[in-house]
């Protein structure tokens, strides 16, 4: 969700942002839904809040949230997961009071509204078997900010940071020396 805040940031306020990565944002209106959005859509008709697939609030739930997440498939231990739970939960209804806003009517395509507001120099960081928010929204937000590269991760979900930790950061800090060495004053392809 950080993604898709940072962008419709940075198009509503340039002057505050001097340039942006955004890692597999959600925001983006796609010609189709994936199997993910379609579940979304489907608790929303059924006002079933209270089973988001991102806020888990068990064990079990965390799981299937990681697997969701994740291209890698691993087996954590079921101790990490009620751990990873009980650092969750007590935040869990500020989590899904922000993730109902976000997807709402008024807020779901946010970004894309606002892409081609983006000035600033752009980095797009995506897993390439996402299933969360397909691979696809790289191309659409490429194609409405002039100044952008677009870094497709192979054999990487949505999760990027977390399985693809090192690339990620190799990928962020070069992309900030590229932008801000003032030696450097190219354009992003």
């Amino acid at each position: 969700m950080g993604g898709n805040v940072a962008g419709v940031y940075a198009a509503y306020y340039p002057s505050d942002v001097c340039s942006l990565s955004l890692v597999c944002p959600a925001g983006l209106q796609y010609s189709t839904d994936n199997r993910f959005v379609q579940r979304l859509k489907e608790l929303e008709d059924s006002a079933a809040t209270q089973k988001i697939p991102l806020i888990p609030s068990t064990p079990e739930e965390m799981s299937e949230m990681l697997q969701l997440c994740s291209y890698v498939r691993f087996k954590v231990p079921q101790q990490i997961l009620q751990g990873l739970v009980d650092v969750r939960i007590p935040h869990n209804s500020f989590y899904r009071k922000l993730f109902l806003e976000i997807v709402s009517e008024k807020s779901r395509y946010s970004l894309h509204e606002n892409m081609d507001k983006i000035k600033v120099p752009t980095q797009i960081i995506w897993g390439k078997q996402d299933q969360v928010l397909d691979v696809s929204g790289a191309d659409i937000l490429a194609k409405s900010i002039t100044n952008s590269q677009v870094e497709v991760l192979e054999n990487c979900g949505h999760s990027v940071v977390m399985e693809r930790p090192r690339k990620t950061a190799k990928l962020v800090v070069d992309f900030l020396a590229s932008v801000h060495n003032p030696d450097n004053n190219k354009k992003l392809n």
